[in-house]
Order: structure tokens, then sequence, then C-alpha cells
């Protein structure tokens, strides 16, 4: 599709014309050569001409605008007390390894990784020019300042908590945190009205900023903000950029052996951009009516599903249940792609240059990002693009969203039989339905307000079987010393058991007054949904992938994606015929929906 619209002449400002002009200035590795780094010179230029805090402070707004991440996060999106309106949030940010635990824990392998990261930062300012004196000491600059904002943040299980996320404040009370962020003249830096009210979390991150604003010398904000910059842009210049860049974050965090073939970087690239345009084509050549119409009857038999786990639970109160029904009744869906399009009114992409298209779509998707302040949102909005191989669930407006993209082998077949997708993608819905229902989920009602609806006692016995998940997981070693985070995964893992167990219910409810179905290649239909499940995680992992996913998190390796929650249901060993004391049968199960 991308190269059929690449060698078009359409209509500019079509989404045709879009998406084939950004695939073919990134398929042209002779300009992005001859290039350089002029696309990003003259935000250089800016940054070196920094002489005081007040600089400081108006770059910062300046890198904001054309989405380069930089010591905070800052953008429009919804209020979780209200999820009705769209306010401001202000969140922690600044860092370039994947979380605040890669700059704080103390293992030999975390030790490592920062030393090779500052040896990378060295890397990247010896191609920006520097000599290999400064750029060593300019490295050293960047690890101390955002080790500093790592000590101030929250770890990735204390961000689960949504309560550590949610902070309204005023103006006046946002400038006695952080008085030297100047949020007024940041705000009116940005394009936008200083705001009365905004969320603004955790409060000791901003404290932390508010102090380096002024403690930490103009040189090295400028040596921050030169490397925040060159490294976002990295994909978008040069070879020797990428390779550099691919060299630490490919093969050395992740373990992968060689950069992947252009062709399939630039489809990513133009996806992750326009996704909406490419993935609506996509969604007409191949998504088909009938795939919605079945998805719908699926969904159907698990909501009824999962209603009946709801009522027959045995350790919930009456008036948690009455909360969680009328949760689940309320549930919205989406499935293949939006009826509403967004659109690309008003960017522009050319031929002239790679990066330059790139950071033209990240100052449109900003400035669009501010156009929701002040009005109501809009919940008909989707999060993912059409051709995105994944789901979700969101808790803000109370719906599961399944796109084009994933309705297809392993994950959807059309032509399988039930038991298979009931396995795979009806086990796929259930996660998402129960997501609504993990740790996090379970925190927002109906309306998709962050609200304690539970009865002390029916929490108190959630959070008891919910430890039991966590204490599984905790105890699976992927590598030597290497342990899952079940504290981390715990909504995924929640996600998996209990979306499968409704699955499982669904699939034999689809089953009563029916012929029982033949096996097939010598297995059941109770084996085959098993199978079903276990086939769409297939996968093969490198060891730092491995590592870096037990880190980051949040879903379990797919070993333990699939091993988990069977070896909790007893469903599967009745079906396997397993004995009690096989490595698939848990001696103390868990049990939560």
């Amino acid at each position: 599709m991308l190269e059929t619209a690449s060698a078009a002449k359409a209509r500019t400002g079509s989404d045709q014309q879009l998406i084939g002009d950004l695939y073919a200035t990134c398929m042209d590795e002779e300009a992005i050569e001859k290039a350089g780094t002029s696309p990003i010179d003259p935000m250089l230029r800016q940054i070196e001409a920094m002489r005081s805090p007040a600089d400081v402070r108006r770059q910062l707004a300046m890198l904001h605008n054309a989405g380069i991440p930089s010591v905070f996060g800052f953008g429009a999106g919804p209020d979780l007390k209200d999820s009705n309106a769209v306010i401001i949030n202000a969140n922690q940010g600044g860092l370039s390894l994947p979380n605040r635990d890669y700059y704080t824990n103390t293992d030999a392998k975390t030790i490592e990784t920062r030393r090779k990261f500052v040896d990378h930062v060295t890397e990247m300012f010896t191609l920006l020019g520097d000599t290999p004196e400064q750029a060593k000491a300019n490295a050293n600059t960047v690890m101390l300042m955002q080790t500093a904002l790592a000590n101030a943040s929250l770890s990735p299980i204390e961000l689960r908590n949504p309560d550590n996320r949610y902070n309204m404040v005023t103006l006046a009370e946002a400038e006695k945190v952080a008085p030297n962020v100047a949020w007024a003249s940041y705000m009116r830096s940005r394009g936008i009205a200083p705001e009365k009210r905004f969320n603004m979390a955790p409060v000791k991150f901003f404290e932390a900023v508010n102090s380096m604003m002024t403690e930490t010398p103009v040189r090295d904000w400028q040596t921050y903000f030169r490397w925040m910059l060159v490294n976002t842009a990295a994909s978008s210049l040069s070879k020797k950029f990428r390779d550099a860049s691919f060299e630490f974050f490919g093969r050395y965090l992740s373990g992968q052996k060689e950069q992947q073939p252009r062709w399939r970087t630039c489809v990513q690239t133009v996806n992750g951009i326009l996704g909406e345009a490419l993935g609506m084509e996509y969604a007409r050549r191949e998504f088909k009516p009938e795939a919605k119409a079945r998805m719908n009857e699926l969904i159907d038999n698990l909501m009824v599903a999962m209603k009946e786990r709801i009522d027959n639970l045995e350790w919930m109160g009456p008036e948690t249940k009455r909360e969680a029904q009328t949760k689940l009744s309320t549930f919205k869906r989406k499935i293949g792609y939006p009826d509403k399009l967004r659109g690309y009114k008003g960017l522009r992409i050319g031929r002239a240059s790679f990066a330059g298209n790139v950071l033209t779509a990240n100052r449109f998707q900003v400035r669009r990002n501010f156009e929701d302040l002040g009005k109501p949102r809009d919940k008909t909005r989707w999060g993912f693009t059409p051709s995105t191989v994944n789901a979700s669930y969101s808790p803000v407006n109370n719906e599961i969203t399944f796109p084009a993209g994933i309705l297809q082998p392993p994950f959807f077949n059309f032509n399988a039989d039930d038991a298979i997708n009931y396995g795979a993608i009806g086990g796929v819905i259930g996660h998402e339905i129960t997501h609504g229902f993990d740790d996090q989920g379970s925190r927002f009602d109906a309306e998709g307000n962050l609200k304690m609806w539970w009865t002390s006692t029916d929490r108190a016995k959630f959070e008891e079987r919910a430890a039991c998940l966590v204490k599984q997981w905790d105890e699976y070693e992927v590598q030597p010393g290497l342990f899952m985070q079940g504290r981390l995964a715990l909504g995924e893992n929640i996600g998996d058991f209990a979306g499968l167990s409704v699955a499982w219910d669904a699939f034999m409810r689809s089953l009563e007054g029916k012929p029982r179905p033949a096996e097939i290649d010598g297995f059941t239909p109770e084996q085959r949904f098993f199978l079903g499940w276990g086939q769409i995680w297939a996968g093969k992992y490198t060891p730092e992938a491995e590592r870096r996913q037990v880190q980051t998190g949040p879903h379990s390796l797919p070993k333990w994606r699939v091993n988990g929650p069977l070896s909790n249901m007893p469903q599967f060993q009745q079906a396997f015929s397993c004995s009690a004391d096989q490595p698939m049968v848990r001696a103390n199960r868990c049990s939560i929906w």
C-alpha cells in the first residue's frame, strides 16, 4: 500500500499523499545521508544560544512544542476523576533509559547498563562534533541530571496506583511547588492560555525540577537538551546516528542481532505517525463485515459469562456486586476501525526531508493535543490505529477496543472452529473485559471516574486474592537471579487468568444444545481451547529482551503468560488428564474472578 501511495500523484493533503510522501522520504537513504544533522541544526543553535535560566525555561517549552521529551511530560488528557473533562496533565519524565529503576538499582547488570549508556551518549556527542574529552564530560553531565530526575520519580510499581498519578492543583499552588518553572509563562510559550487548574503529579518530582532549574548551570542544561534532541531524532538522521542508537538500544538493551530492513522501519514509522490514514486503507482492504459480526457475538457471550461469574462470587458482598454489574452493563466496544475519523487537516508532508517531516508531524500532533482543552472529551476517539495488532481496555472510557489489525490469525481465525477462537481471541476479549476489574481498572466506576466503589471488606478480599498472583509470579525465575515482578505485571496477569476463565465459561455455554464437536488432529475441543491460547503467545526472546521485559513490564513473558494462568485452572488439568503432582497443576491455586 505504501509503495503504491509513494508512486502515485495524489492530491495534496490527501491521506494517500501524506503516507506516500512520508514513506518515500523515509526510504530515500541517500537524501537522509546528505542532510546529516541539518534538519535539527536550527534547534541545536537555539540551545547553544541559551544564557540564562529564563532561556532554559523558554527552550524547554520550544522542545516540548517539537515533541522532544525533556524534564517532564505536559499535555492535554482526561481528568481521572471527571472522565468527561479534558485537562492538562503534568507528570514525571526526562529520562532516556526505560524507567527509574535503571538509574537507581545497584545490581551488577544495572551498573553495567549505566556505564554502557554513558559510553553511548559519549559517542553521540562525538558524532555531533564534540572532542572526545568534551563528549565524555557531557555524557557524565547527562547521566548526573537524569539520575537526579530518576531519584525524584516514582517507580513503575508505584505508578500502577492511579492515586499516585493524580494531584489537582491551582496555578497558584503549582507556582508554590515549582516557581522556577514559571508555569504561566511556560504555558504561554506552549501556545495555550494559563490553565487555572491542572493535574501535577508526583509533587516530589516537580520539587526536584524546581531546584534543578536554578541550581543546574545553563551550560549543563545545554548539554542535556542537546542530548534529548539528538537521541529523539537519531532514527531520522544519517546512518552513523542510527547505527550508534541501534548498538545501545537495539543490540545491548534488547539483544537484537541486526537492524531490520529499511522498508520495515519505514512501514512502522508511517504507521506510528499517520496510523489512522494507513490503518484505514488497510481496514478497507482486509477487514470484513462478517468478522465484526463474529466479534460482536463472541463479546456478547463473554459479557454474559462475566456477569454470571460476578453473580456467583462467594467472596464478594451484594453491594459491591451491584456496582460491578452496573459497570459491566455499561461497557462500550470498538471493533475494527473508528466510525468518525479525526483526519490530518492542516498537516504538510513533502518530499524535501524525512527528519523534517517527522518534526513537522510531531509539532502538528502537539498542537492538536491542546485543541481538546475546554471541550467535552470525545469518547468516540480511538487510542489505536486500525492496523494495530493489539487490544485494550480504557478505564476512563469504560470500553474495550479490538482494531482490525488483531482480527487475523493466530488471534482470530474466521475459518477455525469455535474452540480455537474462544481460546485465542476469546481469551483476549476476556482479558480486556477483566481489565476493568484488575488492580487498576477496578478503581474506576461505570462512568470512568477514579472512585472507590468497593466496600472496604470486599476490597480487602480482592487484594488478598491478587496477592496470590503476585506471589506466584514473583517465584518465576527467568534467568539465574532474575525473577518476574508480580506486582508490576499484576494487572496483565489478572487479565490473562480471569479473562481466560471467562472465555472458558463462554465456550462451554456455546456448546449447549449442540452435538459435541469432533476431535481435530487427535485433540478434543477442550484441549483445542487451551492450544488456541498457547498459539497466540508463541514467541522468541533474546536474554537481553527477557531482562528488559521483566524490568519494564507490564506483560509477563510468553512462557509464563501461558503456563501461569493455566496452572491455576482445574479445567486445564481435566482437559489434558494431568495428575496432581505434574508441573502444570499448582498445589495452591489462585482464584480471583
